[in-house]
């Protein structure tokens, strides 16, 4: 319905230029919204007050200019001039026979656009160290970046996804010092388990593999590696990372390594299927190394003197672009640091000729984000193609209690165990119905509950008692033509509340598109399941005269539509029956 008032504006306005009356030229952009107040109408436009600021006149006066213009339309019943100049647009009945119709004749694409058509977007999430599964704080960022995607395209943009695989770096020494120090108590050996490594069950898992596909071949003694540590946490890591490697050599290293990995990678990647949430692509921080893509980055940066100098380590100039400080690229000892191989991910991201691109980031990275636009002024590249979207972590609670999570220690509620209690619809709901920038508090009772609390139950309901009334009439041989409805019938309050919320989707969709929130479509099935349930609950479906039976049911199977298209786009089922 936007487009159309917008189309009708621009006539207007377009005939008012050609008496002389008004000028537009170079005037901002007015807007056309639908209205939240039944008094204002259904539609509002502001374009009087953005005009008549632009040309001097009364905004008032204007509106009635603009009014006096607009040429005749079946689909508006009446205007109003309101405030300081607003036109308000009161729909005809014939505006809500064509929604329905609409509706039904896309099916499955309503909703759809093509506000994005032309710009190509790579949003990259969760990206987490394959050092271990998935938590519930993995979860909120796959949820919602899953979400995200599916708006996007919705919205008509060429969108990719992507995880980034940390399987390079301190971490992942981490990750195979712990396999190999539980490989070794399998061997026999007594090791005193050093805090700073990974406890996880799966690390015992992935140890049994190595020792029953490789035997004795990497056993040394633990006596001996243990021997002598320093008090301090990350010190004795390092030390024991070193004598690992100088034990079981290079290539032995590598390959306890690269299983570790490969098992957690290939076990998140299960665990994201069942949750719905699937990439187009799988970039490994290693293929940065090996394709020469770290080194050339370090070269170019070199070259076009953004990297210096100095304590035999070379640091990039990113206070040179608002950053607070410099930042160390490569180390003394010749390492890389995480911030280079992050540097190298963007170049070769920017290569690949995205217009956009979306990261999305854990709380904690926060502070990455000032010098990673640094980075891409550096590259010669706009730093506004570069957008960061932090979401916090869930804090998870069971009876009121709230569960303590720590990766390392092995004590934490995984994503597969969270989705296995409440099932992936309710924890895909949950995570996306807040901005991903608030705090979030996961009630695993209200997310279990079958109660209107429970915004998922109360949504995914909604569209399963649609569906239960077609099945009744089924039950009972009452055939329908849904083609033989008359929409323009529905004129009570509950039917044109509902009508009014079919007719914003569209319009909840590009905006939810536009400034990266998909909870405002989850907040939308909500608005539209209370206003089926209220409809239900004051008018009869079945028992009634045909062509209200008709008319109603058009109504109501076009909200089962919208429901479905709705949940679809935030991953949620929309079941047929509960």
């Amino acid at each position: 319905m936007l487009k159309e008032i917008r189309s009708l504006l621009s006539i207007a306005i377009s005939s008012l230029e050609e008496e002389g009356k008004l000028s537009s030229k170079n005037a901002p952009a007015f807007r056309v919204d639908h209205t939240r107040q039944k008094g204002h109408g259904d539609i509002a436009s502001n374009v009087a007050l953005v005009l008549a600021k632009h040309v001097g006149t009364s905004p008032r006066g204007l509106a009635e200019q603009v009014v006096q213009h607009l040429p005749p339309s079946p689909l508006i019943e009446r205007t109003e001039i309101a405030g300081p100049g607003f036109i308000n647009f009161f729909l005809a009945s014939e505006a809500w026979v064509r929604l329905v119709q609409e509706i039904r004749a896309t099916g499955d694409s309503y909703g759809s656009s093509n506000i994005g058509t032309g710009e190509r977007v790579l949003v990259e999430f969760v990206s987490s160290n394959p050092t271990g599964p998935l938590h519930v704080g993995h979860g909120r960022g796959a949820a919602y970046g899953d979400a995200l995607v599916r708006v996007l395209r919705a919205a008509g943009y060429d969108t990719e996804s992507e995880y980034y695989i940390n399987d390079a770096g301190r971490q992942m020494d981490i990750l195979a010092l712990s396999i190999w120090l539980r490989y070794l108590e399998l061997c026999g050996e007594t090791v005193h388990f050093p805090e700073g490594a990974y406890r996880g069950d799966y690390i015992f898992d992935i140890a049994a593999t190595l020792h029953r596909e490789d035997g004795a071949a990497h056993h040394h003694s633990a006596a001996e590696v243990m021997d002598s540590l320093p008090t301090e946490i990350d010190a004795g890591i390092d030390l024991l990372i070193d004598r690992m490697k100088e034990c079981v050599q290079k290539n032995g290293f590598s390959r306890i390594q690269d299983l570790g990995s490969t098992a957690l990678v290939a076990d998140i990647q299960e665990d994201l299927a069942h949750f719905g949430v699937e990439f187009d692509t799988w970039f490994s921080e290693k293929s940065l190394v090996v394709s020469g893509t770290l080194d050339r980055m370090v070269a170019k940066l070199r070259d076009s003197g953004h990297l210096y100098e100095k304590d035999d380590a070379w640091w990039f100039r990113s206070s040179d672009f608002g950053d607070e400080k410099d930042r160390v690229v490569v180390r003394a000892n010749g390492n890389h640091t995480y911030f280079a191989t992050d540097i190298a991910y963007h170049m070769d991201k920017l290569d690949r000729g995205f217009d956009q691109l979306i990261n999305i980031w854990g709380a904690d990275h926060h502070g990455y984000i000032g010098r990673m636009k640094a980075v891409i002024a550096a590259l010669n590249r706009d730093p506004d193609h570069l957008t960061v979207l932090v979401v916090q972590f869930a804090a998870l609670y069971r009876g009121g209690e709230r569960v303590a999570m720590s990766t390392r220690s092995g004590e934490f509620v995984t994503l597969r165990e969270l989705r296995q209690e409440v099932g992936a619809d309710a924890a895909r709901f949950f995570y996306v119905l807040r901005k991903p920038e608030q705090h979030m508090d996961f009630d695993l009772d209200l997310a279990k509950s079958q109660s209107n609390d429970n915004p998922v139950y109360y949504v995914q309901y909604a569209h399963a008692r649609i569906c239960s009334v077609f099945r009744q009439l089924a039950e009972r041989g009452i055939d329908i033509d849904l083609r033989k409805a008359d929409p323009g019938l529905l004129i009570e309050d509950q039917e044109l509340d509902l009508l009014r919320s079919l007719s914003r989707y569209p319009e909840v969709v590009a905006q939810a598109a536009r400034n990266y929130e998909p909870h405002q479509v989850a907040y939308f099935t909500r608005e539209l399941a209370n206003d089926f349930h209220a409809y239900y609950n004051a008018h009869p479906f079945i028992a009634t005269e045909e062509h209200w039976r008709l008319a109603r049911l058009s109504l109501v199977d076009a909200t089962r539509q919208v429901l479905a298209n709705a949940l679809r786009l935030l991953g949620v089922s929309a079941p047929q029956s509960m």
